[in-house]
């Protein structure tokens, strides 16, 4: 299966999914470790994908996003973005519907 193809799947197939560097049990880098943080805090099963650990994805990845930075966040199939957008919609209290309306 080709990367892209691999990528699509992942992202189909898990309603709330990070690419991430490292897993959620040890973060590699600080944005990451925020991302995951906010994420734990709303008590909704995610998927994840160290892209560490997958070299293939993580040089496919952001061509597929156009999102060049990680981690990327995607819920219901969409890229929310990275780090600073899931902060942003956590602290305004926009993350909870989202994350609500892909996990029903």
């Amino acid at each position: 299966m080709e990367t892209i193809d691999r990528i699509k799947q992942q992202v189909t197939e898990n309603p709330i999914l990070i690419y991430m560097k490292g897993t959620p049990q040890m973060p590699m880098c600080g944005f990451s470790s925020r991302t995951i943080e906010v994420l734990k805090s709303y008590g909704k099963e995610f998927a994840y994908v160290n892209i560490i650990a997958d070299p293939e994805v993580h040089r496919a990845l952001p061509e597929f996003s156009e999102w060049p930075t990680f981690p990327q966040v995607f819920v219901g199939g969409e890229l929310i973005g990275g780090c600073d957008i899931t902060l942003e919609m956590h602290e305004r209290g926009e993350l909870e519907a989202v994350l609500n309306a892909a996990s029903a």
